[in-house]
């Protein structure tokens, strides 16, 4: 008999597809998520001028333009404001310290927990 479930499928990751969002705590996703962003964009803007500041030859800068494409996809990649998977997103960018606990102040604490809990320490 196969599974409906993926090998990588966990319990909580499955559960955060079913969870219902209140208004209230759909606004407090949506300013911790434009946080995190914010922040990864400033991050990526400070870094970019500093690398344009050095580019003294043409080819330096398709290496920034590399980098600057790159950048970009893992910024897709990373933010997803799916409610089905925004408590992933939320325990990466805490793990990846673009957001705190405090950031997520209005979300239930059962959600919470089960961030924290895919949170790798």
């Amino acid at each position: 008999m196969t599974s409906t479930h993926s090998p990588t499928a966990t319990p909580t990751r499955d559960l955060s597809r079913d969870w219902k969002w209140t208004p209230a705590e759909k606004i407090a996703a949506r300013r911790a998520f434009d946080l995190a962003l914010s922040r990864e964009l400033e991050a990526v803007l400070r870094e970019a001028k500093e690398r344009a500041a050095r580019v003294g030859e043409a080819s330096e800068l398709w290496d920034l333009e590399h980098w600057l494409s790159e950048r970009r996809r893992r910024i897709d990649r990373t933010f997803d404001y799916r409610y089905s998977v925004l408590p992933q997103v939320f325990a990466s960018l805490l793990r990846d310290g673009r957001l705190t606990e405090d950031d997520l102040l209005g979300l239930a604490p059962d959600k919470l927990d089960a961030i924290r809990h895919m949170t790798p320490s």
